[in-house]
């Protein structure tokens, strides 16, 4: 047993020194990835002298190409450069990383190239058009120089002066003076609120149409729904025709039907509104003034005869457009009110609505201005 334990302890030590070892190779062995450098502010002295040491690099390490003269690192920060002179100046970001990984590979030999292989049937100076040969990491490099070179000049020339366009804007202002430009104006809120509204419904219908593409019965709902509601304001519309041209379709000579309001002349009733005011009684007075004002409207031949129809239904039988129209609400409501809700009524009440009354019974000018009275 001893034994036996002696020989597990060595193997568990000699496995964890197998590992220990391993791990210590691959931290070796792993390349430490770059770290990006934050850029920095140069002024145009700075940054021409930057690119004098960049060139000066590129050029060590085309020669040498190791891992001392191909350095990463000796590339520096990046540049915020002003674009022209002075306090203030707008700047631009130069950025080196592609120098930075350009040396990095620099460092290894190039490979050499391999052997192209043509396609049977094509000839090898087609297929090199074909596929071309990338770049080897000395051209690349020479490339670097070239581009170094020309960003060194860029900055040593002077600054290019603004183009002069004062020549075509003469010519643009002669052609927007002519005729066919005179009477341009500039679009009215409604109609770009109304574009507005068309493109949303068009997007909408839009949405529908995709929608109806993928569920079929969405499709029959909508055009069935559309009919329904053509078909319900259709209805509608001619039950308000009816309704305001009712009047037409009574015959000339038929009498008033007996009971309803025009069957006791306009006269009468306001005879009695007045000695009812006479004598004190305004509630009963402001009852004979409204039936005397129904009575002169259906005389009138506004509406049908009907003894059975109430204060509202007469007033539901006025056209909205009617001029006289808000002189019966403002009598029906004040009727209302001192006859059906029990209000005590004086004598103002009385006057206001007789007011109204008799502006109804001679015409409706005066009722549009006695519409806004409360009595």
């Amino acid at each position: 047993m001893k034994m036996r334990t002696g020989w597990a302890a060595v193997g568990v030590a000699a496995a964890l020194a197998v590992a220990q070892a391993r791990d210590s190779a691959q931290v070796v062995v792993a390349p430490a990835a770059p770290q990006s450098s934050q850029p920095q502010d140069a002024s145009l002295d700075e940054y021409r002298a930057h690119l004098r040491t960049l060139a000066t690099l590129v050029d060590e390490c085309a020669k040498a190409r190791d891992t001392k003269s191909c350095d990463p690192a000796a590339v520096g920060p990046d540049d915020e450069v002003p674009l022209t002179q002075g306090q203030g100046a707008e700047r631009r970001l130069v950025r080196y990383g592609w120098l930075r990984v350009l040396l990095s590979k620099a460092q290894d030999k190039d490979a050499p190239a391999p052997a192209a292989r043509p396609v049977s049937g094509v000839d090898a100076r087609e297929w090199e058009n074909v596929r071309p040969i990338p770049p080897t990491t000395t051209e690349l490099l020479k490339s670097a120089q070239t581009r170094l070179a020309a960003d060194l000049a860029q900055v040593g020339a002077a600054a290019t002066p603004a183009a002069d366009h004062s020549r075509e804007r003469a010519v643009m202002k002669q052609v927007l003076e002519g005729r066919e430009y005179q009477d341009l104006e500039q679009t009215a809120p409604k109609e770009s609120a109304l574009e507005k509204v068309g493109n949303w419904m068009n997007q909408v219908l839009e949405k529908v149409v995709m929608a109806s593409a993928r569920s079929p019965w969405l499709g029959r709902v909508l055009v069935w729904g559309f009919i329904l509601a053509v078909c319900v304001g259709l209805v509608w519309g001619l039950l308000q025709l009816e309704r305001r041209w009712r009047v037409r379709l009574v015959p000339e000579d038929r009498g008033p039907a007996a009971g309803s309001a025009s069957a006791i002349p306009w006269q009468r009733w306001l005879d009695d509104a007045r000695r009812a005011a006479a004598a004190g009684l305004w509630r009963e007075a402001i009852h004979f003034l409204y039936w005397a004002a129904i009575s002169r409207l259906e005389s009138k031949r506004l509406w049908p005869a009907d003894r059975a129809r109430t204060p509202r239904e007469y007033l539901a039988l006025v056209a909205p457009e009617d001029p006289r129209r808000p002189g019966l609400a403002t009598l029906t409501g004040s009727f209302e009110r001192v006859w059906y809700g029990g209000r005590a009524a004086g004598e103002g009440d009385y006057q206001r609505a007789e007011q109204i009354a008799q502006a109804l019974i001679d015409g409706g000018a005066a009722a549009r201005a006695g519409g806004g009275a409360q009595p």
